[in-house]
């Protein structure tokens, strides 16, 4: 089974995670989602994988967060993958995924639930 990291090699808290994945001796496939933004399908098997809201996993203190309204609790899901489709900014890192099992790198450690 392949593990897969939505990373950004410029965020610590990303690369913190991907050093903890292959101190276990495992080298995931490394998705660097600012350059290969995932798709609507993609966010929603993630966001079930994880068991969270688009909510969850948006990094509100981005400017655009701010600047499209995102705040706006009126907004629905659909609505805010969109915005994270086209905003690959706006989604909160890293995103480690096994099989059917995520888990988002915040702290890096909680990462290792999944592996």
């Amino acid at each position: 089974m392949t593990i897969k990291i939505y990373h950004n090699p410029r965020c610590s808290k990303s690369r913190e995670a991907l050093k903890l994945i292959r101190s276990q001796g495992l080298e995931p496939e490394l998705v660097e989602y600012l350059k290969n933004t995932p798709s609507m399908a993609e966010i929603y098997d993630l966001l079930a994988k994880l068991g969270k809201s688009p909510r969850d996993i948006m990094r509100k203190g981005e400017a655009i967060y701010t600047e499209l309204g995102l705040s706006d609790t009126a907004i629905s899901d659909e609505v805010l993958i969109e915005a994270m489709v086209d905003n690959p900014i706006l989604i909160e890192r890293p995103i480690v995924v096994n099989g059917d099992k995520a888990a988002l790198g915040r702290p890096p450690e909680d990462v290792l639930k999944v592996l």
